[in-house]
């Protein structure tokens, strides 16, 4: 025998797969990616068993800023939230519904329900919110909408009260009287809030209560009066009082300002001033008065037309003209009230201090005087 070296182990064979068990293992790796491909694509999706066994829970959605959520339409239910697909980088895409509190009512305080919009811009809220119009569609909402055409109508003048005068109480004879003047602005007080009914009135004060009382023209030129400076407080009244006829000056070219002036100068003032049509026969008017051979003669045509007027006024006594007494400040206020009552501008008063001629005016031709003789005997045997 010869000696053989060991033999070399036989390899083993090695045997190829069979089509079999090629094709298991393709299904294993097919099956294998498969579940990994539907993991990773429903990572996101939640699963609420909750919503699933009872219906009438409602959801809570929770979106993450860079989240996208399904584009079908979600079905929307009573008291639940619609989703609202929100752009990337949305800082606030979190939306959670309130729950209604324990005994509220869960009609008033759950949120209203709002059809799904398809996109929101990062800058506006997930909420929704009610349109507020701009300043722009108002102002077009108003050009467009038909207005009336609304002319404003001239301010009424509004007479203001008149000055609560402490020394004039209500039961004074001139009391109406000084309240009108007073509430026109035509007649003032003191400073103490007097007004001094019974002091005595000079002709620039009477001057002044002219130029308030009568609004009219210059028609004559001014009389540089010798004793009326150029810079006295009254000497534009006085300069008025003078052009307009209510006033003369003296002889030697004097006016006098601090005279005070007589119950007949301010009759015979007014009558030149309103221009009252002197009647026929004054003497017969003058007759009503106890003292009418007092009346200066320069003066009986001019009081005889303001009595016919209704410019007198005799206080106590109507019967009593006291043509030389100095005036008082209530006496004039009334007879300038009853002076802007004939020319219309106040409305008459009633008093019984008011010397009243019926039927006879300044104006009766002679025939009609001599009918009237008789009333006027008997006006005059009444006073």
């Amino acid at each position: 025998m010869t000696n053989r070296p060991p033999s070399e182990p036989e390899s083993s064979q090695r045997t190829a797969l069979g089509f079999d068990e090629f094709i298991a293992i393709l299904v294993a790796f097919a099956t294998i990616g498969a579940i990994l491909f539907w993991s990773l694509s429903r990572r996101d999706s939640q699963w609420n068993f909750n919503a699933l066994l009872s219906p009438s829970s409602t959801p809570s959605p929770s979106v993450q800023p860079n989240q996208v959520l399904p584009s079908s339409t979600p079905k929307v239910e009573p008291n639940t939230i619609p989703q609202v697909n929100l752009l990337p980088s949305s800082p606030s895409a979190a939306v959670e519904p309130k729950t209604p509190e324990f005994g509220t009512n869960s009609a008033a305080t759950s949120p209203k329900v709002f059809p799904p919009s398809a996109e929101v811009t990062p800058s506006q809220s997930p909420e929704p919110q009610k349109p507020v119009s701009s300043s722009v569609d108002l102002e077009s909402s108003i050009t467009s909408s038909a207005l009336p055409l609304v002319t404003p109508a001239k301010q009424k003048s509004i007479i203001p009260p008149p000055i609560a005068f402490n020394d004039v109480p209500n039961n004074f004879w001139g009391r109406r009287f000084i309240d009108v003047l007073s509430s026109r602005g035509i007649i003032k007080g003191f400073p103490d809030y007097s007004f001094r009914p019974n002091q005595p009135v000079n002709r620039a004060e009477f001057a002044a209560l002219l130029q308030k009382a009568f609004d009219k023209e210059l028609s004559k030129s001014a009389i540089a009066f010798q004793d009326v400076p150029v810079k006295f407080w009254a000497t534009p009244a006085i300069n008025q009082a003078i052009s307009t006829g209510f006033l003369k000056g003296y002889p030697k070219k004097t006016f006098k300002p601090q005279q005070n002036i007589s119950r007949a100068q301010v009759l015979v003032a007014l009558a030149s001033g309103l221009n009252l049509k002197a009647p026929t026969s004054p003497n017969q008017i003058l007759s009503i008065y106890k003292d009418a051979k007092d009346i200066p003669a320069y003066a009986t045509s001019k009081i005889a037309a303001a009595t016919a007027s209704g410019l007198v006024v005799n206080y106590p006594n109507t019967q009593v003209l006291a043509p030389n007494k100095v005036a008082t400040r209530a006496e004039v206020a009334v007879m300038i009230h009853q002076a802007l009552v004939k020319q219309g501008k106040l409305k008459g008063i009633s008093s019984e201090n008011i010397v009243r001629l019926p039927n006879i005016s300044p104006e009766l031709s002679p025939t009609s005087k001599e009918n009237a003789k008789v009333n006027l005997s008997a006006g005059g045997s009444s006073h």
